[in-house]
């Protein structure tokens, strides 16, 4: 706002005129709203993708999809016991100690058993304590789930949702739901969606899971009943899908890193959902020149 009242090249990139009354931060504040209330940064993601020649670069039969955790704008000390949730003062259930004083002081979380039902962080409620997989450390943060088409990997829908063990799976079923082009498709994905439940559901949608088939096996050597069987996994296409569905981290790692959104600057589901959504759609408008350009 500081750069209006002076800087000529500013001026001329908002279609200010050089005598023009600069506007007040709350114009901003109120335009946020309405991006917000409209759903705009997923009606511009729709919008790019409908273009003619962008829908040439597209393919309408075969995707792939997948999600990625997103950083929350909150600290681990911020992630506290709920008021509703504090423990008695019963003789068989001691009490915690009482918090350290102090804007940022030590917190010591040994021994305690912290959770999304009985935790929440004071700095954004809606983030969740969640890991990507085994081996992981927790962190608080949101889902964030992309749904590409994999002929040239163009980002054909993006979403966010609350980390959570079935957020994955939730969310695809919700962007296959949004499309307006209801014939067969095969979504590829890796072995986190190899559940009986979401099978079922895929195909009810008359759908074709190319879904990575979960194998593990279990301490006790008995090898786990997958879902996806030989009806599937015999055509060259479920092999071509689950080659092709490993570039969908190509737009997660660039999300992240040229981006910066490996962790938000935003705080809410409503506006770090709206902060990915651009970012996606930016992801296409950074790939699609090119594309363009080659394109017969």
């Amino acid at each position: 706002m500081e750069q209006l009242d002076y800087n000529l090249l500013f001026r001329w990139f908002v279609g200010l005129s050089m005598d023009a009354p600069v506007w007040d931060a709350s114009t901003f504040s109120k335009n946020r709203d309405r991006l917000l209330e409209g759903d705009v940064a997923r009606q511009f993601l729709a919008a790019i993708i409908s273009q003619p020649r962008v829908k040439a670069l597209m393919s309408d039969e075969h995707f792939s999809v997948d999600g990625t955790l997103i950083q929350a704008w909150a600290s681990q000390k911020s992630f506290q016991p709920k008021a509703d949730t504090a423990p008695s003062s019963g003789k068989d259930e001691p009490l915690d100690p009482p918090p350290p004083s102090g804007r940022n002081a030590e917190r010591d979380w040994r021994g305690q058993k912290r959770g999304n039902e009985t935790h929440a962080s004071k700095t954004d409620p809606n983030a969740r304590l969640a890991r990507k997989s085994d081996g992981q450390s927790s962190i608080l943060a949101y889902a964030g789930h992309v749904f590409m088409e994999n002929r040239n990997g163009l980002v054909a829908d993006a979403c966010l949702t609350h980390a959570s063990g079935t957020a994955e799976r939730d969310a695809a079923l919700t962007m296959l739901d949004r499309r307006k082009d209801k014939r067969r498709i095969t979504p590829g994905a890796d072995k986190g969606y190899d559940v009986n439940g979401f099978i079922v559901a895929l195909r009810d949608r008359q759908v074709t899971p190319h879904i990575a088939a979960d194998r593990r096996v279990s301490k006790h050597g008995v090898e786990r009943h997958w879902e996806i069987d030989g009806r599937t996994t015999r055509h060259i296409g479920y092999k071509i899908s689950q080659r092709i569905r490993k570039r969908i981290e190509e737009a997660f790692g660039w999300t992240k890193s040229a981006a910066g959104k490996r962790q938000t600057k935003f705080r809410g589901i409503d506006r770090v959902g709206w902060s990915f959504s651009l970012t996606a759609a930016a992801y296409n408008l950074i790939r699609l020149p090119k594309l363009l350009a080659e394109a017969p």
